[in-house]
This record gives structure tokens, sequence and C-alpha cells, in this order.
């Protein structure tokens, strides 16, 4: 006859096996995340250097929204 002592420690240990892969997962997302505003932020800095030399017209101001809403998603979830 078969016992199901085992049943409540399996199910702890899948448990515990769902919640590191999702601390895991968590964890590369923020990293990426960190890796993307780097680079929104370098593009940030890049528009406002081609805008102040003339470069950048007002009418490309679109391109500098882009970026600033995309950093701004980027920092929603670090709140």
């Amino acid at each position: 006859m078969k016992t199901r002592t085992n049943v409540p420690f399996e199910c702890e240990e899948n448990s515990l096996l769902l919640l590191q892969h999702e601390i895991e997962l968590t964890e590369n997302i923020n990293e990426s995340k960190e890796k993307y505003r780097k680079i929104v932020q370098a593009g940030i800095a890049q528009w406002i250097k081609d805008f102040q030399s003339g470069h950048i017209k007002v009418n490309t101001v679109d391109d500098l929204k882009k970026l600033i809403e995309l950093d701004i998603d980027l920092q929603k979830d670090e709140i």
C-alpha cells in the first residue's frame, strides 16, 4: 500500500522552485530595464547636443518625446 506522506513536501518544493524562478525572472527584467534606461538616457543627451548645435529643428521634437516617454515607462516599476 502506498502512503501519501511525500505529497505536502513535493508541493512545498514545487512552490519554492516556482518562487525562485519568478525571482530570477524579475531580477533579469530589472537588469534589462537598467541597461535600456542607460541607452535611452544617452539618446536623450545626444538629442539635446544635436538640438543645441542646430542639427535638429523644432519640428523633430517627436523623437525626444518618444525617448522621454520610454524613459518614464522604464521607471514606472521602480517605485
